[in-house]
């Protein structure tokens, strides 16, 4: 289960279901003891080595057909598509349409061990068991199914310890002698993830990590390849001691190496960026935004789904890399109508997706592919630049309407995507200078596999609402010349509450900071040959998306928002257009009614 995206959250009664759906419970199925999972027999699997997510992976998830109220999905009350029958359709499907195209894994989210009342099902020793009229031959028969396709099987477990698995705190632990569920939460039965619908687990307890291992040990001989475990903090949207389930990870990652089956181990949802290095030693992915889904009568929506995410992978994008990858969660472009989404916002929704390196993983009813989200899933060159060891694409002009994102290739080029989230039609143009050369550059259309030619300087094109383009640059001239302007030069001018301040990340050891409520920050003597309109390149701290107000000699401003560096110890960059003079001028970063982002410096294009 995950929860609502942070715009247009679905109504006060949605999201209330929603909650007490993790929390709504029953008594406990009860097998006969010594079983290792409810529905297979102890085996003994080859010991191999937990494998590293060398690449974003790609598949099909079950929680956007089960969280819509498109008509037709959930018939017998909400979420009542996840069932065995239409999981292994979904596999059929993948098989049959994408698996030749990298897609493989086949994951079950949340409900699996819950009935139609969501009403859950545990064994004798607290683990989650499938709901028999949901999944009647249990779960090691869909994987089973799912292998035989030549496909991986996924499966879903909320973090902690849920209330209803408790008992009476009498329940034992498999493969323990003395230990029950009394011994492995906190004794005031604290509660955590992202819904409270766990007690959180005390692993100062020995016990505790043995459950953690009987769990992993069950979704091992099931026989699935990839975990996801949802609610985890710091994140989604909680905060504090209770909520912090590091320890919950690093335990799941120990008992997956323990089995000696390869899970993936993928983490779950809108996670604090600040621990990104505990995810990152822990598990294979994360993910790093709200829900995709709209939970209304389609999968998702622009507003929902896709526009935020822009600011949001902007922060993440150096984390992501082989071994671990930033989750934009489902992309759901397949289904047309059902999915809720314009011909030009699927395309740009499976842009950004693919060049920030996010998993490639639909939620949509793979039986029922238009032609044209069937194109998109399928087209090679975009999955190609996905699954390549380029870093994820960052913007190089500011978070405003039209903006322009860029990763450079092992090969020397770069991939250049173009992007008018206006509501209204608008021309996008990626200039060379943004990305450090100039002159002239081959430029190919990836998504339309053809060579436009040679383009001098920049290349525009004119945009749908919420289009895109992507493109393939390869340069033919020179590296960008420029001249660069430190913010703590002796002849700046700070005004306001503006000052100067140690950064042991940028390039002079100090950077311009508290631009807040007028604050601002002038380079004196900007020196430029030739009048004109330059593409000023500024290297900026931000700990959060912010406006900063920009202005030459005097001039009135333009305000452009800057992309967040994810805290206020790293740096990024972006370009502006600044007119200039010939000779001396002045550039102003100001900050206006609000709060501008800290100034590193700046780098003025020297013109050829």
């Amino acid at each position: 289960m995950r929860s609502p995206s942070r715009s247009t959250l679905p109504s006060t009664a949605a999201r209330t279901l929603l909650v007490l759906a993790l929390t709504a419970g029953v008594s406990a199925a009860v097998p006969a003891a010594g079983a290792t999972g409810p529905d297979t027999a102890p085996t003994a699997t080859a010991a191999t080595a937990h494998h590293a997510a060398a690449k974003p992976y790609m598949g099909w998830s079950s929680w956007s057909m089960q969280s819509s109220k498109y008509p037709g999905l959930n018939p017998t009350g909400d979420y009542s598509y996840l069932t065995e029958a239409n999981v292994l359709k979904q596999a059929d499907a993948m098989a049959a349409k994408l698996k030749k195209y990298g897609y493989d894994y086949v994951n079950l989210d949340a409900g699996w061990w819950r009935d139609q009342s969501w009403k859950p099902e545990f064994d004798a020793y607290g683990r989650q068991t499938p709901d028999p009229e949901r999944f009647p031959r249990g779960m090691k028969a869909v994987a089973d199914h799912v292998h035989a396709k030549g496909l991986k099987a996924g499966i879903y477990l909320p973090v902690g310890l849920e209330k209803e698995g408790y008992g009476d705190g009498k329940v034992p632990i498999w493969n323990t002698t003395d230990c029950t569920t009394a011994d492995i939460v906190y004794d005031d039965l604290r509660t955590t993830n992202g819904w409270d619908s766990s007690y959180k687990i005390d692993f100062s307890n020995p016990c505790a990590q043995k459950y953690v291992d009987s769990q992993a040990r069950m979704i091992a001989d099931w026989g699935y390849d990839f975990l996801k475990i949802d609610g985890v903090g710091p994140g989604s949207f909680k905060s504090g001691d209770n909520y912090d389930n590091r320890a919950d990870i690093a335990a799941w990652q120990k008992a997956i190496a323990a089995t000696g089956r390869p899970i993936h181990l993928e983490l779950s949802w809108s996670l604090d960026i600040g621990h990104v290095a505990d995810w990152k030693k822990y598990s294979d992915g994360w993910r790093i935004d709200t829900d995709v889904e709209c939970y209304c009568d389609t999968l998702v929506s622009w507003e929902n789904s896709v526009d935020d995410r822009f600011d949001d992978a902007a922060a993440w994008s150096r984390h992501g890399g082989p071994g671990g990858w930033n989750d934009l969660d489902s992309l759901d472009v397949g289904n047309g109508e059902m999915d809720g989404l314009t011909k030009a916002e699927r395309q740009t929704y499976m842009t950004l997706w693919a060049i920030a390196k996010s998993p490639l993983y639909t939620g949509d009813d793979l039986t029922r592919l238009d032609d044209y989200g069937l194109s998109l899933l399928t087209n090679r060159e975009v999955i190609a630049l996905n699954q390549s060891s380029t870093p994820p694409a960052r913007p190089v002009t500011p978070a405003d309407d039209q903006q322009v994102w860029a990763a450079k290739n092992a090969d020397g080029s770069y991939t250049v995507a173009l992007f008018n989230l206006a509501a209204t039609p608008a021309a996008v143009t990626a200039d060379w200078t943004s990305l450090g050369f100039s002159g002239r550059a081959s430029v190919r259309d990836v998504w339309s596999h053809e060579d436009l030619g040679s383009y001098r300087d920049k290349v525009t094109k004119s945009l749908p609402a919420h289009g895109s383009r992507l493109f393939t640059v390869t340069p033919h001239g020179p590296a960008q010349r420029t001249t660069g302007y430190e913010a703590e030069a002796a002849g700046n001018t700070l005004a306001g509450n503006a000052s100067l301040a140690d950064c042991s990340a940028c390039s002079g050891g100090r950077k311009a900071g508290n631009l807040y409520l007028g604050g601002a920050l002038t380079f004196n003597d900007v020196v430029v040959k030739k009048a004109g309109t330059y593409l000023v390149k500024v290297a900026y701290v931000s700990g959060d998306v912010r406006t900063v107000q920009v202005s030459a000699n005097g001039d009135a401003a333009t305000g452009h928002r800057f992309p967040s560096t994810g805290d206020w110890g790293t740096v990024e960059t972006v370009s502006v257009p600044v007119t200039l003079e010939a000779g001396a001028n002045t550039v102003t970063f100001g900050s206006g009614t609000s709060y501008a982002p800290d100034i590193d410096r700046i780098d003025v294009p020297k013109l050829s």
